[in-house]
């Protein structure tokens, strides 16, 4: 794990065009989110690009709210990141294998602001998991044929 990010990967048997196609669809974000607080998806295009905006019903400790995203890093089939209000940012790189499948990183980004605030509040940790998980969601969409 790098200084103020959190990463994980897992290789997935698809194309990167079919798990970008998920990745890029608001609508679809709370079947992959393993964190448990993706409820639905309020507004946004129905495939993200750079510096679209989408909201999302989300939930957190039992309490719903609202959540408004941009997406900050864009590059069809190999990148996408958005972030909200606060300055870190969730990645998902995606790297096809000359062997097959493909390789996809999710990354929870916290070094460019905040840093401490994260650590003390456990945010690491509870990340981690909720992105392990999250990869096994994607995992199992991406490959249902």
């Amino acid at each position: 794990m790098s200084e103020y990010k959190v990463s994980r990967s897992v290789v997935i048997d698809a194309p990167a065009a079919r798990i970008f196609e998920i990745l890029a669809s608001p609508a679809r974000h709370s079947e992959i989110d393993g964190s448990g607080t993706v409820r639905g998806s309020l507004f946004g295009p129905p495939e993200l690009a750079l510096d679209a905006r989408f909201g999302m019903d989300m939930r957190m400790l039992g309490l719903p709210y609202r959540m408004t995203n941009r997406v900050v890093e864009y590059e069809k089939d190999r990148r996408i990141a958005w972030r909200h209000f606060g300055p870190h940012r969730w990645r998902y790189e995606l790297e096809e294998l000359p062997e097959g499948g493909t390789r996809v990183t999710e990354t929870f980004d916290y070094s460019l602001g905040f840093s401490l605030f994260y650590v003390l509040g456990g945010m690491p940790a509870r990340n981690a998991r909720g992105i392990e998980a999250t990869l096994v969601r994607l995992k199992e969409l991406a490959e249902k044929k």
